[in-house]
């Protein structure tokens, strides 16, 4: 593979390793529809996601950063991963101020339901959600300053299991 020049630059995908190199969002089809980079486009702007369809071998991780308060996402019906639901591996979520002086204020503020729990932050933080346990929705109530969002799930690609109605459904 050979450099290639796109509009926002060159991607270095040349040598034997560039392939391992991810600098444009590539997303599975699921996430990708008109409709979801709309509302997604509402708050927020997703730069990474990395799955075993993008990268062979890699597991899933996805990087955003929000710009606005998200409240209706919980009526959004068709928007599932805002609602409760679970996966058959851990996932570690994490969510960062972009205050240089101050790395550990979010500016913001982020309500995450763990298990029912409601836990409401305004600090840096990283959540470690172990395989089985329910989390979500995810409120962003206040941003003052970007926040950077990223999420990890170790397996292949994103998968998860609804709590409303126990379908296990896949980012394809």
């Amino acid at each position: 593979m050979r450099d290639i020049l796109t509009e926002k630059g060159v991607l270095d995908t040349a040598g034997e390793y560039g392939k391992q190199i991810v600098q444009e969002l590539i997303l599975p089809a699921s996430h990708a529809k008109p409709e979801v980079m709309e509302r997604y486009a509402k708050f927020g702007r997703r730069i990474h996601w990395i799955d075993a369809n993008v990268v062979q071998g890699a597991f899933q991780m996805n990087t955003s950063w929000y710009f606005k308060p998200t409240t209706y996402m919980l009526d959004e019906e068709s928007n599932a991963v805002t609602k409760p639901h679970k996966h058959d591996v851990d996932e570690i979520l994490g969510f960062y101020g972009s205050n240089p002086e101050d790395p550990y204020d979010l500016g913001g503020e982020i309500i995450i339901y763990i298990n029912g729990e409601k836990h409401t932050l305004t600090k840096s933080s990283l959540v470690f959600l172990p395989r089985g346990m329910e989390h979500l929705p995810l409120i962003v109530t206040r941003v003052d300053r970007p926040i950077f969002h990223f999420s990890i799930v170790t397996e292949d690609i994103y998968r998860y299991t609804s709590v409303d109605d126990g379908v296990l459904r896949e980012a394809k």
